[in-house]
């Protein structure tokens, strides 16, 4: 139903523990251990312990780890598990900015900062969100899959676009990308949905990539070729003017 409360149980300090594994991953890998243990009882043995070691490896790719959020107003935090691949200058994508019909508040059309990170599929890949407040788009786009670290991924690959805006009007777009081996984008979310910071909004199945549009004037706090976590890296922070002018609307 539109208008859940999806919160962030990563919220404190947290001591280490094995994580979870997302249950959209653990039909792959019971598969996988259902498989091997078929070519085990056939004794074929050639088999057998491929895929014993290919469903560990799908069950660390669907690892859900629970994370520790800053708890700062200001703090955009990363989507993605991953590598700063590319920081650029560029126009948001037009799903992000248009006015769509539908009355919810779109992006400024004019250049900002993008922040793209590459997954690999040693990385998790649950994306979270950047800041807390309500889903007003989520816009799916069809496309290819060449690969996810070059920066023609970002208009021509499969991709799904989400628009989240706060309760003082500061808004955040990003994009997960699909890359040359992923073939699936899965939403955990829709429009109307409140989250918090660091929320989990889905995941894009086996390498791929997410590009971040921070609001206009704020600069990255990461440099290309960083490595950044899913809702605990800082991305950058929202100036104060920022917030002063979300206030006043």
């Amino acid at each position: 139903m539109a208008g859940e409360l999806v919160d962030n149980k990563g919220r404190g300090d947290v001591g280490w523990q094995w994580p979870a594994i997302h249950p959209e991953g653990r039909k792959f890998g019971l598969i996988a251990v259902g498989i091997s243990l078929a070519a085990a009882f056939l004794a074929w043995e050639t088999i057998a312990w491929p895929m014993a070691f290919l469903s560990l490896g799908v069950f660390a790719f669907f690892r859900d780890p629970e994370r520790v959020v800053p708890q700062d107003e200001r703090a955009i935090v990363s989507p993605a598990d991953g590598l700063v691949s590319l920081i650029a200058q560029v126009e948001p994508p037009a799903e992000l900015t248009m006015d769509d019909g539908s009355g919810t508040p779109a992006l400024a059309n004019q250049p900002v900062t993008r922040i793209s990170i590459f997954m690999s599929v040693f990385d998790v890949h649950i994306n979270r969100a950047p800041i807390g407040g309500t889903v007003r788009r989520l816009v799916y786009i069809p496309g290819k899959f060449v690969n996810a670290d070059l920066d023609k991924a970002s208009e021509e690959n499969e991709r799904q676009h989400i628009l989240i805006e706060r309760q003082d009007g500061v808004s955040i777009g990003f994009t997960q990308i699909a890359g040359l081996i992923a073939r699936r984008i899965v939403p955990f979310v829709k429009p109307g949905d409140t989250l918090a910071a660091g929320a989990r909004v889905g995941l894009i199945r086996f390498g791929s990539r997410v590009d971040v549009y921070l609001p206009a004037g704020t600069d990255s706090k990461v440099l290309v070729g960083q490595k950044v976590v899913a809702g605990e890296t800082i991305l950058a922070e929202i100036g104060e003017q920022k917030l002063i002018e979300g206030i006043a609307q």
